[in-house]
């Protein structure tokens, strides 16, 4: 299965987008770099520096900017119409959830490993640095299945 395809069934699993944002929200870390990390069982420091970097670079092009706009567009903005901010905001989320489909597609590319989830896991969230709580990614790896 294509790596885009995995991830959004994994997705909808019940409390995979919660670890996913918990990691993301408060611990700094890189979710698409973590999906694909459990999805490659990746655990080559080589290869994972490169994820990194790729994902490093593709966070300030894309992803951060797209994020901060579409919060931004969350609140209602007055005298902007609501409906018509609302509209926007779907465009940039759309745009958002397509900058993420082209990273995971990106590190793809990379091969895989054949490390378990939790270590992929592990091994990613180190290389992003700092790595994240060890429950925080224990909790992800049980969500993903």
């Amino acid at each position: 299965m294509a790596i885009w395809d995995w991830a959004l069934a994994v997705y909808a699993r019940p409390g995979v987008p919660e670890a996913c944002l918990k990691l993301q929200d408060l611990h700094g870390q890189n979710t698409s770099l973590l999906l694909w990390a459990a999805y490659a069982g990746a655990q080559d420091e080589a290869i994972l520096a490169r994820a990194c970097a790729i994902a490093r670079t593709w966070d300030q092009t894309a992803l951060l900017p797209l994020r901060a706009v579409r919060r931004g567009l969350k609140p209602p903005l007055p005298p902007v119409d609501d409906r018509a901010r609302e509209g926007l905001r779907d465009d940039v989320k759309a745009a958002e959830l397509r900058a993420e489909r082209v990273l995971l597609e990106t590190l793809e590319l990379l091969g895989t490993g054949g490390a378990d989830a939790v270590s992929a896991l592990r091994a990613a969230s180190a290389a992003w640095g700092p790595r994240a709580p060890d429950a925080a990614l224990v909790e992800l790896a049980r969500a993903l299945g």
